[in-house]
């Protein structure tokens, strides 16, 4: 082969290979020099121009197709809680986390276990428990609506601890437990313990102490297991619900605004407040039908929690494609509220 040809068959190949703008500009006024020699010692080589031209043309169209068929993804969700972790379930991955396996204060998700270790004893839900002055303690920071002596279902004081997080009604739980509420609180933290939080203390049944602390980890291994039972999935999904206290019927609703929103589809929730904690909220929910487990803590505002709740929501639904089939509740083991 002539030198000629080897330095513009060279040249034709550095073009095939050269699939950028930058590239063919850097080796133009070569080729034009090549072109020339072309026309007197190389008579094939326009042909080896077209070809690799007609190769680095379909690389860049199929760039180009590829760019408008594969938008960004969109930022992670803006969660402005302190303390959080987001877990989808269905794909065991983390979608947000920030201070997770710090121990904090978690207010009423404290009832939560309470609840856990009300029916792990199984007592009778039917059972009345008579309320007195020592189911007040908190009344300074959180004042009751059940009046002293009210004698009320063990059922319906679970149900607006969970639902309302009624903190006389929560106490009044754990004092009637078999032992009182040093028994009480010791199975608290039993149970803690077999299902895993390593970080995570109790010391009494309504969360008002701030030395009821755990990490956002461990919190969704509570709420994991507390949507286990279909008492607590009805009960801290219910939107309201009507008791009697002696002859009055007083009727109580849900802290938690995202339960009556059509568009959401909470599995079990638990919402939280003592100012050493702020504004706290933890949910099981099911979103793109996936199993979302949300931890939110120490949130600042009144509305923060719910809207960083939103947040993750949205970006879920921008995020994962819509053709993906749907968990419904049932598939994820969870039976129907009651």
């Amino acid at each position: 082969m002539k030198p000629s040809e080897v330095l513009l068959t060279r040249f034709a190949r550095l073009l095939e290979i050269s699939s950028g703008t930058a590239m063919r500009l850097m080796f133009r006024h070569h080729f034009v020099i090549a072109l020339l020699l072309a026309s007197f010692s190389v008579p094939s080589f326009s042909k080896t121009i077209e070809k690799s031209a007609t190769k680095t043309n379909g690389i860049s169209t199929s760039i180009q197709k590829t760019s408008a068929l594969s938008p960004p993804l969109p930022p992670k969700p803006d969660v402005r809680s302190n303390a959080a972790l987001v877990i989808d379930e269905t794909t065991s991955s983390v979608i947000f986390s920030r201070q997770a396996n710090a121990p904090v204060p978690i207010a009423s998700i404290s009832k939560l276990m309470t609840a856990l270790v009300v029916l792990d004893g199984k007592l009778p839900l039917d059972e009345v428990l008579t309320l007195t002055n020592a189911d007040r303690t908190g009344d300074l920071y959180a004042p009751s609506r059940l009046p002293v002596g009210a004698k009320i279902t063990r059922g319906d004081l679970l149900h607006v601890a969970l639902m309302s997080s009624e903190n006389r009604a929560a106490y009044a739980l754990g004092r009637n437990y078999p032992g009182g509420i040093e028994a009480f609180v010791l199975a608290m933290n039993a149970k803690a313990k077999a299902i895993g939080m390593t970080h995570t203390v109790f010391v009494e049944p309504t969360g008002l102490s701030s030395r009821n602390v755990a990490s956002p980890t461990d919190l969704i291994k509570l709420v994991n297991a507390a949507s286990e039972d279909p008492t607590i999935r009805a009960f801290s999904t219910d939107n309201n619900h009507v008791l009697k206290a002696g002859k009055q019927a007083i009727e109580f609703r849900t802290t938690n605004t995202l339960v009556s929103k059509p568009a959401w589809n909470i599995v079990v929730q638990k919402t939280g407040y003592i100012s050493e904690a702020g504004k706290c909220l933890v949910m099981k929910a099911v979103i793109q039908g996936r199993s979302v487990v949300m931890v939110l803590m120490d949130s600042y505002g009144k509305y923060t929690r719910v809207a960083d709740a939103n947040r993750i929501k949205k970006w879920m639904e921008a995020t994962l494609p819509s053709h993906l089939p749907t968990t419904t509740t049932a598939a994820l083991g969870v039976a129907p509220a009651l």
